[in-house]
């Protein structure tokens, strides 16, 4: 049974070694996501599992490994403890790991989970109860970001439905409402290039019968994505 969830953007650029000289700029949203961190922690789960998306599905267990090498730093990240294995950590739960790793985590068991992009809705929900039903007490660490084109120097350009689309992300993300969630138009979202419509999709499916309540915590489009960081418990 879900009883809490983080909500938290996935960009390569909250390592400070990736950001570089742009570190600073997202220091309130790192620290949002640190204290939505705690809260995972202070729900004392049996299992957290990080869930982030990716290229393809796949579950990744205690111990993978995840790199920044790709970025330009020297910097690697494991998921908890446990065996490596031969697949590296895609980058959303790469950068999950660091963010776990920066906050000294060592509350419960880790698992990962990423998510295709492009899965249904319908399948994302599925999928989410099925996550839910991992241990007696699951924590989700959910990453994630919205729309990649709310200025002319976004990554997908400038978007008049890209503003309006986060907006109802983070109303959603904020009071926890799970119909809003599931109802994102998953195309809509792929048009916005808004990698956490999946995962989004994947927690309101864990939520089920949960009966959790929302916080958010931070909202931001620096470099015209949108970021959320948002606490259920």
């Amino acid at each position: 049974m879900l009883v809490a969830a983080a909500v938290c953007p996935c960009p390569p650029l909250l390592v400070p070694e990736v950001a570089a000289g742009a570190a600073p700029e997202l220091d309130a949203a790192r620290d949002a996501c640190a204290d939505a961190v705690g809260v995972l922690a202070a729900s004392r789960p049996d299992l957290l599992a990080v869930v982030g998306p990716a290229e393809e599905d796949a579950v990744f267990r205690p111990g993978a490994l995840g790199t920044f090498a790709g970025f330009g730093v020297d910097v690697s990240v494991r998921l908890g403890t446990g065996e490596p294995g031969a697949r590296r950590l895609p980058v959303s739960l790469a950068v999950g790991a660091w963010l776990l790793e920066r906050a000294g985590w060592r509350d419960a068991p880790l698992q990962g989970l990423a998510v295709d992009e492009r899965m249904e809705p319908e399948r994302c929900a599925e999928a989410g109860r099925e996550l839910a039903a991992w241990a007696g007490r699951v924590a989700l660490l959910v990453l994630g970001d919205g729309s990649a084109c709310r200025t002319l120097k976004a990554p997908g350009y400038l978007d008049e439905r890209a503003q309006p689309f986060d907006r109802a992300v983070a109303a959603a993300l904020g009071a926890a409402d799970l119909t809003a969630l599931k109802s994102l138009d998953d195309g809509l979202a792929h048009e916005l290039k808004a990698a956490g419509r999946a995962p989004w999709q994947v927690l309101a499916g864990a939520a089920d019968g949960a009966g959790l309540g929302g916080r958010l915590l931070y909202e931001d489009a620096p470099y015209g994505v949108g970021y959320f960081v948002s606490v259920w418990s």
